[in-house]
């Protein structure tokens, strides 16, 4: 327990939900994040986040909001714009670094050009990618703008025929060459980079793997070589700063282990980390000393000493 004096702490508005296609996960999220605050001494008022957002806070009279938001809205620069136009401090990311790490490709652009490794892509209409093969296989495809492996379709080496996306596919979609390997992910607190996870789990790590009980198995600290881990926390670290990224964030990787460090490629920056029993950024702050309790605390005076 942080053991903060409850007659001085301050009131945090927990944003949770919203409607975006990971509002469940949201709502896990915002509920493990609002008890862990509770335990920490903070007053804590639960928002699940709507349309009438600007009265909700404001009926909330809160000092500052911790986002514990997912996917579109509240994780592109959306949420944060409007609660910089409103005064109000919050948690995690600002505008621009947000709306830089939805959007896959602009963020590819940032990582490369600070001499990250990522793969390449092309954005291409959706109905073309339903038509013909855009890239050889094997690819993935997936909507430019959204997180949690949400809407990914994965194609084959050998596939003849193209992926028949869903009608809920955005017009335009990122084609992506796929990357082989072991999954890796690092979380980035502030400045400091905290571990390397390993997640291994029976076919692709997708909604279900990454947010039910059971769907997936962590490894932390990853059973890598030296290097390789070295490379994962600068890797992180400099993403994380390219970005413009703030609080805590969650580079994942997919590593090649038969081409060295030459097989280690950044997948994504997530600027939202998931905060759930399950979610990773939280294990690996456990397994340095670091509680949840603490780690919420931690995000919340981060965000109050930035202003």
């Amino acid at each position: 327990m942080v053991g903060m004096s409850s007659r001085a702490a301050p009131k945090v508005a927990v944003l949770k939900g919203g409607p975006s296609a990971e509002r469940e996960v949201s709502l896990s999220s915002g509920q493990e994040c609002a008890h862990a605050l509770r335990l920490a001494g903070y007053d804590v008022v639960e928002i699940d986040a709507g349309k009438d957002l600007p009265a909700q806070l404001a009926l909330a009279g809160a000092d500052v909001v911790f986002n514990a938001l997912h996917g579109r809205w509240g994780e592109d620069g959306c949420v944060q714009g409007l609660l910089e136009w409103l005064g109000v401090s919050y948690t995690h990311s600002g505008v621009l670094a947000s709306a830089l790490a939805m959007d896959k490709t602009r963020a590819k652009q940032v990582l490369r050009d600070a001499g990250l490794p990522v793969m390449e892509s092309v954005i291409a209409d959706a109905d073309e990618v339903r038509a013909r093969h855009v890239l050889p296989p094997p690819y993935v495809v997936k909507p430019n703008s959204e997180g949690s492996s949400v809407g990914v379709y994965i194609v084959a080496a050998g596939a003849n025929t193209p992926p028949q996306l869903s009608p809920q596919m955005p017009s335009r979609v990122m084609v992506e060459t796929y990357v082989p390997g072991r999954e890796l992910t690092v979380a980035v607190m502030g400045d400091r980079a905290l571990g390397v996870t390993e997640i291994i789990v029976e076919g692709w790590y997708d909604y279900d793997a990454k947010y039910k009980l059971g769907g997936s198995r962590h490894v932390v600290p990853a059973e890598i070589p030296a290097d390789i881990t070295a490379a994962c926390l600068d890797y992180a670290r400099r993403a994380h700063e390219a970005l413009g990224c703030r609080g805590l964030t969650r580079t994942d990787f997919r590593w090649d282990d038969s081409r060295g460090l030459a097989g280690l490629i950044i997948l994504e920056v997530n600027t939202q980390p998931g905060m759930t029993p399950t979610s990773l950024a939280p294990e690996q702050a456990a397994k340095i000393g670091i509680t949840f309790p603490e780690l919420c605390h931690w995000i919340v005076k981060e965000a109050l000493c930035r202003d």
